[in-house]
């Protein structure tokens, strides 16, 4: 279990291989200095309820994993992740699962 953490004082538990998809879709706009909201809801076990988070290219935020190995990324789930960003609500974090299957979806219809 890798970690979120924001303005270098709040951790949040982030999966690595969610935490490394979401570094690469969080990177590519925060280098186009983009600014948004990250949000995503807790589960159960860690209180429930829903986080949103501004990011901005002056805010500091570290991604730091528990793993040493890079996982193979999914583009789909990037390209949803990216897609997901530019809408009013801003990045949602979704599982690949919900990555793959909204990207179904969107290409039937």
């Amino acid at each position: 279990m890798g970690h979120l953490i924001y303005a270098a004082s709040v951790e949040y538990p982030v999966e690595d291989r969610t935490l490394a998809h979401l570094k690469v879709a969080v990177g590519m706009k925060l280098r186009r200095q983009e600014s948004f909201f990250l949000s995503w809801t807790n589960p159960v076990e860690r209180g429930s309820g829903r986080v949103s988070l501004w990011l901005s290219p002056a805010i500091p935020l570290i991604f730091r994993f528990s793993g040493s190995r890079t996982p193979e990324l999914n583009e789909t789930w990037i390209d949803v992740l990216g897609e997901l960003s530019h809408t009013p609500r801003g990045l949602i974090l979704i599982t690949e699962k919900e990555a793959e299957t909204y990207a179904a979806q969107r290409s039937a219809g």
